[in-house]
């Protein structure tokens, strides 16, 4: 078994299992902020997959995200019987919010790309990995997290096929 694959392993059993290592983590994400930069990738397997390296220009930002029903705000047009739904559900994912909270944070960084790393009952918590777009200008056309163009956008939008 190669190195990566044990990394990939241990990671998913932790969550499994719920390990004491696993439940410490989530505990101290719990009392940071929202978007914390990380020395590095907690899933370094995940992240390699993803197109992370490490030097000088990649980074890797851990943001939380709440989790559960995303309730509808006021309703507009009334209280009609079409209009009275409880929540309603978004036309992004998650991850694809943590995404764009990430880019307007660091907006000199470019969304590379991005993974699920853990959630409790109340959160859910992603890894992003951002590039300096002053470092590699050709890697990247701009602001692509908001057109779309990361790959969780891409399989929202159908374009996996």
């Amino acid at each position: 078994m190669g190195l990566y694959q044990h990394i990939r392993e241990t990671f998913e059993g932790e969550y499994n299992e719920r390990a004491a290592i696993y439940r410490a983590r989530l505990a101290k994400w719990r009392s940071e902020d929202a978007i914390v930069p990380v020395e590095k990738p907690i899933n370094l397997a995940r992240a390699r997959t993803l197109g992370y390296k490490a030097k000088q220009g990649y980074i890797v930002v851990r943001v939380r995200m709440a989790r559960g029903q995303r309730k509808r705000p006021m309703p507009r047009g009334g209280r009609k019987p079409g209009k009275n739904i409880m929540y309603l559900a978004p036309g992004m994912s998650l991850k694809r919010q943590a995404e764009q909270r990430a880019a307007r944070k660091y907006r000199n960084m470019e969304v590379l790309n991005s993974y699920w790393i853990g959630e409790d009952g109340q959160k859910k918590y992603f890894e992003i990995l951002l590039v300096d777009r002053d470092k590699y200008p050709n890697m990247f056309r701009r602001s692509r997290v908001y057109r779309g163009l990361t790959a969780i956008a891409k399989k929202g939008r159908g374009m996996r096929r």
